[in-house]
């Protein structure tokens, strides 16, 4: 027993020792009201750093301490309220950036540590394994957020915005609530998501997506449909929830159907369905191609503009 705990203390401790250099604390100061604190962390050599959106949400000024105690003034590049995510940036020497994993690659039952840096000077890490995948949270917006990681790693207070990490020292998410009620359950948006969101920040400062209003979890499908269907993809989002008077609603969606195209192209997991919302132009008719049992259907949908 010794040496199992002895083990799994030296894998807690590397990851930790491996990301605890890019995790930083963030501190916000806004006119006429108390400003608020959290973590992030440097994902690039030159000061790009990831946080949630709500930690820097209406910020007047961002100030963001290194783990050597440096303190810098930072540029809030984009934010996006829909997936509580959002990018800094600062501009310092011999900064570290933590690696970025593949949240489609983890597992149930998998070691996960929790990094932040509430205060400024020192790291905290709090460890435990994934709960759960494909939760949906609810974000500040409005919008359900599809592929959360639910862990029971502890969330500090201050921690929001800091990494999730493996046993290897590998990001694969990034935390963002606690739910109290449900005895700290602990949430964290998929890695794969925020890699997606990180890009049109730095690009374009913001996201415009389409928005038909569906709650989904990936899915693999059962092999004869791919092969009765000549399918191109071996997965779909299963449809949890349809928001009432939606374009999903309208266009005759289902709860239990499962999306596999969407605009002429195949949607394999919800994070390519995110990236085809973004580019597809609101209000413009498009095919919704989903199964419904064993039988394929073709339903037209028009989404808006979240």
């Amino acid at each position: 027993m010794s040496t199992l705990l002895d083990a799994y203390s030296e894998a807690v401790i590397a990851a930790a020792e491996r990301v605890n250099p890019s995790v930083v604390n963030i501190e916000v100061h806004q006119q006429n009201r108390r400003g608020g604190s959290g973590s992030g962390f440097i994902f690039t050599p030159d000061g790009f750093i990831l946080t949630n959106s709500h930690v820097v949400h209406g910020a007047d000024d961002i100030e963001v301490t290194l783990p050597d105690g440096q303190h810098y003034r930072a540029d809030k590049v984009g934010d996006d309220p829909d997936t509580d995510l959002a990018v800094l940036r600062i501009t310092a020497p011999n900064l570290v950036p933590a690696t970025l994993g593949d949240s489609q690659a983890i597992r149930v039952g998998q070691l996960v540590i929790a990094i932040g840096n509430p205060y400024g000077f020192q790291c905290t890490v709090t460890s435990g394994v994934i709960s759960a995948l494909g939760r949906s949270l609810r974000s500040k917006s409005g919008r359900l957020i599809d592929n959360v990681i639910q862990t029971d790693a502890a969330l500090n207070p201050g921690n929001s915005g800091g990494p999730l990490v493996t046993s290897n020292g590998e990001v694969i998410g990034v935390n963002t609530a606690v739910i109290l009620p449900a005895q700290g359950i602990c949430l964290a948006i998929a890695i794969n998501t925020a890699k997606f969101v990180t890009g049109r920040l730095i690009k374009d400062g913001k996201i415009r997506r389409g928005y038909i209003g569906v709650a989904g979890q990936n899915v693999p499908l059962h092999r004869r449909l791919v092969r009765t269907h000549e399918l191109p993809v071996a997965g779909g989002i299963f449809v949890v929830s349809i928001e009432p008077n939606s374009p999903a609603q309208r266009a005759g969606l289902r709860e239990g159907d499962i999306i596999i195209g969407f605009a002429e192209q195949p949607v394999a997991d919800i994070d390519a369905l995110h990236r085809i919302l973004t580019d597809h132009q609101p209000g413009v008719r498009a095919p919704l191609v989903v199964l419904r049992g064993s039988e394929k259907l073709i339903l037209q949908i028009h989404p808006s503009l979240l």
